[in-house]
């Protein structure tokens, strides 16, 4: 592969970066006024996943594809791994430790790229008929989705699970399978849903619901919603956003980062920050008509769009009451390495598949020729 193809420039998406790194230097500005602890290791971080953008920019992704499947089954067996061996933290075994370190890993964490890779392995392998995937394929596809969802939901990890589970089956809806099946799914869910409430969550995730659906919100919440009130339309300056310097506000760097976003930058801060993501969701969805018949990147593109939604729709609503409190982290904007690495190993991808595109249809006339 040439590095330095004159045609790099000309197919990199630069959109991406445009939306992302605004992102990530509000999120450093803020964690700095919070702690410079935390703004050193937030450089770490930084650093660490723009190493991993860089490696997954120039790997061969198509050339090594015949990887992917053994990829998804290592991940496959980490998880499986966790239930024997696993670490256990805050009441949940999700962890693995690395051998003679003192490091652990989440091999749900490194599940989500083998994942969207193992998804659109299968479709780019078998593209969706004229009238969309039929029930085979439809099942083949979802074992693919339900595997690692009940393996996470098992730890107990519903809340990434879950967004697992939405991003599959989301993006099988934009490829196209047949109406048929999911109005059969819909009739399923609606006739399970109290079966699966009160026989398979746990205490703690009815817990979460129950305070949901209260009245009154739960502490953390109450919390985060004066913040949000208390930045008005313009924000307060660092030493008047007292909810967050008087220790408030909980998880003020991470799960209600943008409560306190909006504390500091009011409500023009907080609608920039989301018009932020909005603008590169739709982007990455428009990328659809672009790529209609590589259906390798459009899996890729569908599957990243809907995390970045999922996530920020998730965060964003558990700081104002809308849903449950679950640790879903604001991409590219709560502090932490394992997210922030994630996002970035996606968007590494995305870009060599963008970037490189040339190199496949390259090997499509020189097969022709042949």
């Amino acid at each position: 592969m040439k590095l330095f193809d004159r045609r790099i420039l000309t197919h990199f998406d630069f959109v991406q970066p445009a939306l992302i790194l605004p992102i990530i230097a509000i999120s450093f500005i803020l964690v700095a006024e919070v702690s410079s602890f935390l703004a050193e290791k937030q450089l770490i971080y930084t650093l660490v996943g723009f190493l991993c953008f860089s490696f997954f920019f120039i790997l061969p992704i198509r050339k090594l594809a015949w990887l992917i499947p053994l990829l998804y089954w290592i991940n496959i067996f980490l998880l499986l791994s966790v239930d024997i061996f696993g670490v256990k933290k805050l009441g949940a075994k999700r962890w693995l430790e690395v051998p003679f370190t003192h490091f652990t890993i989440q091999p749900s964490e490194l599940l989500k790229s083998s994942f969207i890779l193992m998804l659109a392995y299968l479709i780019y392998r078998d593209p969706p008929p004229k009238n969309g995937y039929k029930l085979k394929s439809f099942l083949k596809l979802s074992f693919y989705i339900l595997l690692p969802f009940f393996l996470i939901a098992a730890e107990p990890d519903l809340g990434t699970a879950t967004v697992l589970l939405i991003v599959g089956f989301g993006t099988l809806f934009i490829i196209g399978v047949n109406y048929k099946i999911w109005l059969s799914i819909f009739l399923v869910i609606a006739v399970s849903s109290p079966i699966f409430y009160t026989n398979l969550l746990k205490p703690y995730q009815k817990q979460r619901i129950h305070d949901f659906l209260a009245e009154k919100p739960s502490y953390q919440v109450q919390q985060s919603i004066i913040a949000i009130g208390n930045g008005g339309l313009k924000g307060k300056n660092s030493d008047e956003a007292t909810q967050t310097h008087f220790k408030f506000l909980p998880i003020s760097t991470s799960d209600f980062i943008f409560a306190y976003t909006v504390e500091r930058f009011g409500f023009i801060g907080g609608a920039f920050l989301l018009l932020l993501y909005m603008l590169l969701i739709f982007h990455l969805l428009s990328l659809n008509a672009k790529f209609k018949d590589d259906y390798f990147t459009r899996v890729a593109l569908n599957c990243v769009a809907l995390f970045i939604f999922i996530y920020t729709a998730v965060n964003v609503s558990m700081t104002i009451g809308f849903a449950p409190v679950v640790g879903i982290p604001l991409p590219f904007f709560s502090h932490g390495g394992s997210s922030f690495t994630t996002f970035m190993v996606f968007f590494g991808i995305l870009q060599h598949l963008i970037t490189f595109r040339y190199f496949a249809l390259d090997t499509k006339i020189r097969l022709k020729g042949t």
